[in-house]
């Protein structure tokens, strides 16, 4: 079972250093599970789909994940179909996965500041 991590209230004191960075941990290791799930996808619908080596699959994966663009051009339809959709994913996930990887960040961040304005 899942144990749910609360993040702690505006009224009550900004976490400890070693809570926050165990929460960082956690977020992290959850963005790095999207990111592999994410680069596994379209290695897989590449290699079957383009019919291009593993290495080649990974690496157009990864550059289209990330935004730069695609490397290998698409010589079938399916494979065109394939990385149309995958594109319009990958934009959706790198943003959420940045979102995700910064959360405990901007949480602390806006934590501090606000206490800091109750006490003035």
């Amino acid at each position: 079972m899942i144990k749910k991590m609360k993040l702690e209230h505006r009224k009550q004191k900004v976490a400890t250093l070693p809570q926050f960075f165990f929460r960082l941990g956690r977020y992290a290791l959850f963005a790095l599970l999207l990111i592999i799930i994410s680069v596994s996808i379209g290695t897989f619908g590449y290699h079957y789909l383009s019919h291009i080596s593993w290495l080649d699959s990974f690496h157009m994966a990864c550059m289209i994940l990330t935004g730069m663009g695609p490397v290998v051009e698409m010589a079938n339809t399916e494979a065109k179909l394939f990385s149309s959709f995958y594109a319009l994913y990958s934009g959706v996930a790198f943003l959420s996965i940045t979102a995700v990887f910064f959360a405990p960040i901007i949480h602390r961040l806006l934590h501090i500041l606000h206490v800091e304005e109750e006490n003035e």
